[in-house]
């Protein structure tokens, strides 16, 4: 060990914060972040320390440490994670952001469309997932469009254009699916009212949609409206159906995200589930290469950021 790496460790602080080590071409090749800068960054140079071969060669490269102090340990966590976006140090771990995975959008537009996505761009719209796979993210947009009339069209319908009769209604108009905003035939604010419930459905939040449509079924059957009751009831069925096709774990489970973790010498399998008024509705797993002799703690803290970074 040279002097100066010796006079660099001597120097540490007993404080939480990130340390960098870069190699003879003065290139970045590890960011790591420690409880104790001064005890973490000991350990990799202590001579009883039991390393894999991994760890030695990285430590064999290092000519140059650099550290930055931080106020707690969670502080040093978000820093660590900017360094290794920007820079890629070769031994980190490099998860691959969610952005491939495929997204419901509603977007910011006057009568809004929910579509389709894998592209994440947060001023297009509100964004809901990403979903696990394309069939569990098709099966929700499916819902939503059964239970309420959302146009897929892509014109443009400001008050403009709709007030000069410049579109007209199309073959979801005639078989049900659609109630012609384009030619001002659904009022805004309706539809704006079927969009909050979509929201909720998107959300998770079946419970509030169930009720919503049990009472407009109570209401309609009072006022002795018995098609629109059966309607509702029709509609009433499909949350229910499509609630049960969920994996239940239990109901008294009301919002709750969970993350397990298993690995071996070589790689670490996470997986994440997010529960919503008792079932499943959202699952993903991630296999990582390790590069080092990471413990699953360091690898959970940087998948669980990076995941709620991107939610």
């Amino acid at each position: 060990m040279s002097d100066s790496l010796k006079d660099t460790i001597a120097s540490l602080p007993d404080s939480p914060g990130i340390y960098r080590y870069y190699n003879r071409e003065d290139v970045l090749i590890y960011v790591g972040k420690a409880k104790s800068l001064k005890k973490r960054v000991s350990s990799y140079f202590n001579k009883q320390a039991q390393y894999n071969r991994k760890t030695e060669k990285l430590v064999s490269e290092i000519v140059r440490i650099e550290f930055t102090i931080t106020n707690t340990e969670f502080d040093a966590l978000l820093l660590e994670n900017n360094f290794i976006k920007q820079n890629q140090p070769k031994y980190n771990i490099l998860l691959k952001d969610d952005k491939t995975f495929p997204y419901l959008c509603i977007l910011k537009e006057r009568y809004p469309r929910i579509i389709y996505t894998r592209k994440y761009i947060p001023k297009q719209g509100e964004y809901f997932g990403p979903f696990s796979s394309v069939a569990s993210m098709k099966a929700v947009l499916e819902l939503v469009r059964q239970l309420y009339s959302i146009r897929t069209c892509n014109l443009l319908l400001s008050k403009e254009n709709v007030e000069q009769k410049k579109f007209k209604v199309c073959l979801e108009f005639h078989i049900g699916n659609c109630k012609g905003p384009c030619e001002g035939l659904q009022d805004e604010v309706e539809y704006l009212a079927d969009i909050a419930q979509a929201r909720n459905i998107l959300k998770g939040n079946l419970s509030q949609v169930e009720e919503a449509f049990n009472q407009r079924m109570q209401a309609a059957a009072q006022a002795m409206e018995f098609e629109k009751a059966a309607l509702y009831k029709h509609k009433l069925d499909l949350v229910e159906k499509f609630q049960s096709k969920s994996l239940v774990v239990n109901r008294k489970l009301t919002d709750i995200d969970v993350v397990t973790i298993t690995s071996s010498d070589t790689a670490a399998f996470v997986n994440y589930m997010q529960v919503k008024e008792g079932a499943i509705i959202f699952s993903k797993n991630l296999q990582i290469k390790k590069k080092l002799d990471e413990a699953d703690e360091d690898i959970l803290s940087l998948v669980v950021y990076q995941h709620y970074s991107y939610c």
